[in-house]
């Protein structure tokens, strides 16, 4: 993943660091015995520059892992900042994986002997496995994040059914956010670099973004956005299904893409949204940091310039219905003023909608209840950006006459289901910088 704040400034921070440690006014003290695999291995240092309520700037610093924390040298006083401590300690872990790890070892070395004789040893592992994931969720059920929005979310609670990697949570970056929002700091500033030997993967005193085997899952619901690119003009980011684009009428509709990204980017302006995604639609969106970069993309998006592909299941097997893989249709629809905010086709005061497919695949899939279903994968290419444009080329009688599964406007969405369509393409030009910016997001379902 990319960092989501501005490097400059918190590199810089870095570089200090660095050059204290070198100098030997800072050390990195040995917390807790490392693996054999990471003795030696050298470290990340985090800085993530903030500022208070009293826009006083602050820096908070901090080091990867649990098994090192960076102290001062004797007599030295901190000018400059806050080292910040894991979120949770190594004594804490250590607590927690003691009630089975005696049990773990002895069971290891029954393991061990019964293959030396080439004996069968599946049931001691069983129980070794089992007393493994017993101690693991102990550890887990530790960790709790402190999110912008002012929340305190759990690691179960983010990650779900998942088995989240060891170490997650002991990155710089959740550390150092968990110790801002803890303290109600704006961030404005994040950047990681590597300090050690060189290895294959990183160089001593280079910057490296947030990492997407752990950070991926933690920085997305600690920031209400996972965020895909970000400069000072705009951002693009990864919308959930079932997240509002922009404010609805009435306070249960006022979280959305549009108040969570001003929580990150107080500074921006106050209508940062160029184009919306249906709530239910998940997938990349573009935002304007900047009132120049808004209004260039908002003429790109009116020009037809900015390109734009959708994934969809569609609830009904298009192949049996003789429908070309691939082709474009010319719809006409407006708004149905007495059931908002349903589009009806209307060949005489409908807007014009231009829809490019292809037939992916055709599926089998199950419906919550566990009954089997024919659907159909598309890519949708739409040249125009109607409301509802995608959901009624499937639904209505005038496209296919097949709805998106979970449509719970032209379909039918069941308890469990949310409509299957997804953003995952997007291109244009960079309103600052005039280069082709190109995007990816991989289909979710």
């Amino acid at each position: 993943m990319i960092a989501p704040f501005p490097e400059t400034e918190a590199l810089n921070e870095c570089q200090k660091i660095i050059d204290l440690l070198d100098a030997g006014f800072i050390t990195i003290e040995t917390v807790t015995q490392e693996s054999a695999e990471r003795s030696g291995a050298g470290v990340m240092l985090g800085v993530l520059v903030c500022v208070d309520s009293n826009q006083n700037r602050i820096v908070l610093k901090t080091i990867s892992g649990i098994s090192h924390r960076l102290v001062l040298a004797n007599g030295l006083v901190e000018q400059n900042g806050i080292f910040v401590p894991p979120i949770v300690s190594a004594a804490e872990i250590e607590s927690a994986l003691a009630e089975n790890d005696v049990e773990i070892h002895r069971l290891t070395g029954k393991i061990n002997f019964y293959k030396s004789q080439k004996k069968s040893y599946s049931e001691f592992e069983k129980i070794r496995i089992a007393l493994c994931e017993k101690s693991l969720k102990k550890v887990h059920a530790l960790y709790t994040f402190h999110c912008i929005d002012g929340s305190c979310r759990t690691l179960s609670d983010i990650v779900k059914n998942k088995n989240p990697p060891t170490g997650t949570g002991d990155c710089c970056a959740p550390k150092l956010l968990d110790y801002a929002f803890s303290h109600s700091l704006q961030p404005i500033s994040m950047a990681e670099v590597f300090y050690g030997k060189n290895s294959d993967t990183k160089m001593n005193g280079h910057s490296y973004p947030p990492c997407d085997e752990r950070c991926g899952l933690l920085l997305p619901a600690m920031l209400g956005l996972k965020i895909v690119f970000a400069d000072s003009h705009i951002v693009v980011i990864e919308k959930n299904s079932g997240l509002l684009s922009v404010p609805g009428r009435g306070a249960d509709k006022q979280d959305c893409v549009v108040s969570r990204f001003k929580k990150i980017y107080p500074h921006c302006i106050a209508q940062p949204a160029v184009h919306r995604l249906d709530m239910e639609t998940s997938g990349l969106m573009v935002l304007a940091i900047t009132k120049e970069a808004h209004r260039e993309l908002s003429r790109q998006f009116a020009d037809g310039e900015v390109k734009k592909q959708y994934e969809a299941v569609l609830d009904g097997n298009l192949a049996a219905m003789r429908i070309a893989k691939k082709g474009e249709m010319t719809l006409y629809f407006r708004l149905d003023v007495e059931n908002r905010p349903h589009q009806i086709w209307d060949s005489v005061y409908g807007k014009k909608a231009i829809t490019e497919w292809e037939i992916l695949g055709i599926e089998k899939q199950y419906r919550p209840d566990n009954s089997l279903r024919i659907v159909t994968r598309i890519l949708y290419t739409p040249h125009t950006g109607r409301t509802h444009q995608l959901r009624l080329a499937s639904a209505d009688s005038h496209g296919f006459g097949v709805p998106i599964v979970g449509d719970s406007l032209y379909g039918t969405c069941n308890n469990g289901e949310r409509l299957l369509l997804h953003a995952r393409y997007l291109c244009f030009t960079h309103p600052a910088t005039g280069k082709q910016m190109e995007f990816f997001s991989k289909c979710p379902f």
